[in-house]
């Protein structure tokens, strides 16, 4: 039986650097992209600007696709008139009464905008959520909010298409 031999380490000259074949996982050089099983006839890779510029074009076109197809889903809902029916006092703020329509041809929701006109440039609002309203339809509900404390005094609504 013969001893294992060793190749003595050598010092100075790195290593190549490698990474996986896109393939099978074997060590290639870092300008090649499959190994020589893989690869035989050593066809020519394509290049990183290719596949990048693939990707780009492909990530531009999906963005595009989803804004048409949001601009699909939103269409026909609102305006959405509103108004301020009662301001009164509640439990730690302000009970709201309001009515609100939907004047397009397609249900939908609403965030509408509570504001203070007494208290421009404050940036005090508050912000409600509606519940789905059909084409057409007007909804009256109350809210109550905190933001403007508990003493009764005229506010303002504004609810925005989405």
């Amino acid at each position: 039986m013969t001893a294992p031999t060793s190749s003595p380490l050598t010092h100075g000259a790195p290593a190549e650097k490698t990474h996986p074949c896109a393939r099978c996982g074997a060590p290639v050089a870092l300008d090649v992209g499959l190994c020589e099983r893989c690869n035989p006839l050593g066809l020519k890779d394509s290049a990183s600007s290719q596949v990048h510029g693939t990707i780009f074009v492909a990530v531009g076109l999906a963005i595009v696709g989803l804004a048409i197809l949001a601009r699909f889903a939103v269409s026909g809902i609102g305006p959405f008139p509103a108004e301020v029916l009662d301001v009164r006092s509640a439990d730690g703020g302000l009970t709201v009464s309001l009515r609100i329509t939907n004047e397009g041809s397609s249900a939908g929701s609403t965030t509408c905008r509570l504001i203070d006109p007494a208290a421009q440039g404050s940036g005090r609002s508050a912000f409600v959520l509606t519940s789905r309203i059909a084409p057409g339809a007007t909804l009256e509900f109350d809210h109550t909010v905190t933001d403007f404390g508990s003493e009764v005094r005229p506010l303002a609504v504004d609810c925005a298409a989405p």
